[in-house]
């Protein structure tokens, strides 16, 4: 009998079972492959389902066809994807491919042979199938014992492996982090070895890839590992420069070990929010400076550490929206810590101003940077978030602090003076601004008083305030 979850993936009635069906009356059989047979033992969710069959992707493409919504992105690599009752099915032709040494792409050839087709699966808890109609595990290399184990093992020499797939090196910590698992010896000793093999992979599958380890429930071990096998150094060199750097405000660590322990700490959904707590220090190392009394200090590390993660996050083409906020929360970071001097209430607004709406992510960041072992400082840390949050929360009901906008808009500016767009309009703008975060919440006719005081300091000519322009009178009145 099939483990539950097993059934509601293959059992009859399913889309499994249905394109199982059809294969069967086309003379082959079709496997659950992969990570959804891994997931499904480990009553983990898959997001999506994997097959592999000896039929070639034309043949593929034939049997599936009428029964869901059929995708050919895959087809050149012998993969073809189909969508039945809304779950994505991808079925690939037995295979196995190398890649060539300077080649970022495989080279790829089908095989008629299930077992030569997982023997090129990443590891062995990935190398086990399962035929979808009479279920029967095909398991040549293990992986159902290795699965047991918690162990990741390539299913041939991880040489030859990582040779063929030099991802496979950065997935080896993908599923340390997400999983749990330990890596053999053996793999750890072939990762040390051909490290520099990863430099042919693009950007974006390291970024896919570094990104789902980045998310792992078992982060700290991964990124750990990635640092002593030599790996990141080929995509990620801030990391292993840090752990040159003691941190004189953690003792207990340097700074590699902080970053880690704050990134664990963070909440492992939030991909922005990993990404900022492990380069929040990556400034350090060019910043820091030996006092004459023997100390230590990393001035403007934030301002440094933000330039370097934009890099960094550019260069491993990272969507621009993400390079910008991680770059904001580490250039940020810092702030929070000068409330121990005491906020004014523009003060306040101007944090909750620069941080628009990663507010929330700051804060988690700045509460997560709390790493020392001395609880009376930590304890003191975190009243002072606490007591900042109290307080953003104190002048959001009193002044709708979410919005920070002046009472009046370039428009209605640009109808009082009758002028047109221009740098002029932006530097009134930014007066308007500055004004709402020094003094708080005030009317239009104290922003028409200030605009008109500017004009008169830049000599120009402005009707009396009372005298606005009609369509702006309108505007204030809408």
């Amino acid at each position: 009998m099939l483990p539950d979850r097993l059934g509601r993936i293959i059992g009859a009635g399913t889309p499994a079972h249905r394109l199982a069906t059809r294969f069967r009356d086309a003379g082959h059989d079709l496997y659950l492959v992969g990570g959804s047979v891994r997931d499904a033992l480990l009553d983990r969710e898959s997001v999506d389902l994997d097959f592999t069959t000896a039929a070639r992707p034309d043949e593929i493409k034939g049997i599936v066809e009428g029964v869901g919504k059929v995708f050919t992105v895959g087809e050149a690599f012998g993969t073809i994807g189909v969508i039945v009752d809304g779950e994505l099915g991808e079925i690939t032709t037995f295979r196995s491919e190398i890649y060539r040494d300077d080649s970022r792409k495989p080279n790829v050839s089908y095989s008629d042979d299930i077992s030569e087709d997982l023997s090129r699966r990443d590891f062995t808890v990935n190398a086990i199938a399962l035929r979808v109609l009479d279920p029967e595990p095909v398991d040549p290399y293990g992986g159902l014992a290795d699965l047991a184990a918690k162990l990741l093992k390539t299913p041939i020499g991880p040489e030859v492996s990582f040779s063929d797939d030099p991802l496979r090196m950065l997935r080896l910590f993908r599923f340390v982090s997400q999983l749990g698992f330990r890596p053999t010896d053996a793999a750890l000793a072939a990762v040390e070895e051909m490290a520099p093999r990863l430099e042919i992979i693009s950007a974006e599958r390291i970024r896919d890839e570094f990104s789902k380890l980045v998310m792992g429930e078992h982060v700290t071990d991964a990124l750990v590992g990635l640092v002593e096998t030599g790996l990141a150094a080929h995509f990620l060199p801030e990391l292993p420069a840090m752990a040159m750097e003691q941190d004189p405000h953690h003792h207990h660590k340097d700074v590699l070990a902080h970053s880690i322990a704050v990134t664990a700490k963070t909440t492992s959904g939030n991909l922005r929010l990993r990404l900022a707590a492990l380069l929040h220090d990556v400034g350090k190392p060019d910043t820091r400076e030996f006092q004459s009394g023997g100390g230590v200090t990393f001035h403007h590390h934030e301002v440094v550490g933000a330039r370097m993660a934009r890099a960094r996050l550019k260069a491993l083409r990272y969507p621009r929206d993400v390079i910008g906020d991680v770059g904001q929360l580490v250039f940020l970071h810092m702030r929070p810590h000068t409330f121990k001097q005491g906020w004014t209430d523009s003060a306040v607004r101007r944090y909750v101003r620069d941080a628009g709406p990663l507010l929330d992510d700051l804060n988690e960041l700045v509460r997560s940077d709390v790493t020392t072992r001395n609880r009376r400082r930590a304890d003191a840390i975190q009243r002072r978030i606490d007591e900042l949050e109290t307080r953003i929360g104190k002048l959001s009901k009193a002044e709708e602090l979410a919005s920070l906008r002046p009472p009046i808009d370039g428009t209605q500016v640009m109808a009082f003076l009758g002028v047109g767009p221009g740098k002029q309009v932006g530097e009134i703008m930014n007066l308007l601004n500055e004004h709402r975060i020094e003094v708080g919440p005030y009317d239009e006719d104290e922003a028409y008083r200030l605009v008109a005081e500017w004009a008169a300091r830049a000599g120009i000519d402005v009707p009396d305030v009372d005298a606005r322009p009609a369509t702006t009178k309108a505007k204030d009145e809408d």
